[in-house]
């Protein structure tokens, strides 16, 4: 993992969980708007992706690997003894339900943005069966993940610079999409179990990766004191990453320095 400390006076840490096939060098500008505006950041790369020294790049023995890594990022963040915030993005935003319903984690509030809370693109039905008996006798075996960079934004700058980044992840294994599968169905069977932290749910209008009625439907079957949902018409699957990222972010630092009010710490811009 790594840390971005700001050189304000710290208002909170934000901790911030990418999504698949990604890392965290894809989150630049974002990392820099948070910590500019007085916020440390702590984010590092899920197992099997970017950075990270797996072999086996997008594969995983579990998607518990992806919680259980994100909870040290946590901890991390405790360590200023401030207020946490996490901020997950994609299958982010799923290990980030899935890390509040099984660890219930003290947190000030949570932001999701475009969570893989089902896809656009299902596998064909006979691929899907198929893929659970693979799953038994070569859980390794790799296929193309089917996604494309013009289905993740809009923005011809990231475009660009994606489709030159060497650690994109291109295919992943049969054992990932099984578990992404499984925590999936997951976050909607434990959806009682979510704590009752502040959340904001941020998705795109016209996402191609992520079904946004899956993810509506899935906000819509909680039942959380704070809760709030924001759809941003037009824009692609990577809010943070289109042209109106600036308004985005701003919306998400608001929801963030409310909730900081609200708690009795003083926000100062």
């Amino acid at each position: 993992m790594w840390k971005w400390e700001t050189e304000q006076e710290a208002k909170a840490v934000i901790v911030i969980i990418h999504g698949a096939m990604e890392h965290h060098g894809r989150y630049g500008w974002l990392i820099e708007m948070w910590r500019t505006s007085g916020y440390h950041v702590i984010m590092g790369d899920l197992p099997g992706q970017g950075m990270t020294s797996r072999a086996q790049r997008g594969h995983i023995d579990s998607f518990d690997e992806y919680i259980i890594e994100v909870k040290d990022w946590v901890q991390a963040a405790y360590q200023f003894d401030l207020p946490v915030f996490v901020i997950g993005h994609s299958m982010g935003g799923l290990v980030a339900a899935r890390l509040m319903q099984e660890s219930h984690i003290n947190i000030a509030g949570l932001v999701l943005s475009s969570p893989c809370l089902g896809l656009v693109n299902s596998i064909p039905k006979p691929l899907d069966l198929f893929s659970h008996i693979l799953n038994k006798v070569a859980p390794h075996v790799k296929f193309s993940s089917g996604l494309t960079i013009h289905q993740a934004t809009r923005n011809e700058e990231v475009r660009e610079i994606d489709s030159n980044d060497s650690l994109y992840v291109t295919k992943v294994s049969v054992r990932w999409y099984r578990e992404l599968d499984h925590a999936i169905k997951q976050a909607f069977a434990n959806i009682h179990k979510m704590p009752d932290v502040p959340l904001l749910v941020m998705q795109g209008g016209d996402d191609k990766i992520v079904d946004k009625t899956l993810v509506k439907k899935w906000f819509n079957e909680l039942s959380l004191s704070e809760m709030h949902y924001k759809e941003w018409p037009k824009l692609y699957h990577e809010i943070f990453n289109e042209p109106e990222r600036d308004e985005v972010f701003e919306y998400a630092k608001n929801f963030v320095e409310t909730r900081l009010k609200a708690i009795g710490y003083v926000v100062q811009d």
